[in-house]
């Protein structure tokens, strides 16, 4: 999924989400993986065409337990 970083001092990095854990993702950003801790960042995702801004500290949970959240 294409993700942009809006909070400093990571805001401009953008590319593909490459892994996540509960506390950071792992952008693909120009051919180098830069890693961006989710608390206290703003992220805009790119998906089908739509964007999503999501605060980090509402997905601050582990990839496999989002599901559970959700509901």
């Amino acid at each position: 999924m294409d993700v942009e970083v809006l909070s400093a001092p990571y805001s401009g990095v953008s590319g593909v989400i490459v892994d996540e854990t509960k506390n950071t993702f792992t952008i693909d950003s120009a051919g180098t993986e830069r890693m961006v801790p989710k608390p206290a960042n703003e992220f805009r995702f790119t998906y089908e065409g739509k964007e999503f801004v999501v605060k980090g500290k509402d997905i601050q949970h582990r990839p496999e337990d989002r599901i559970k959240k959700v509901r």
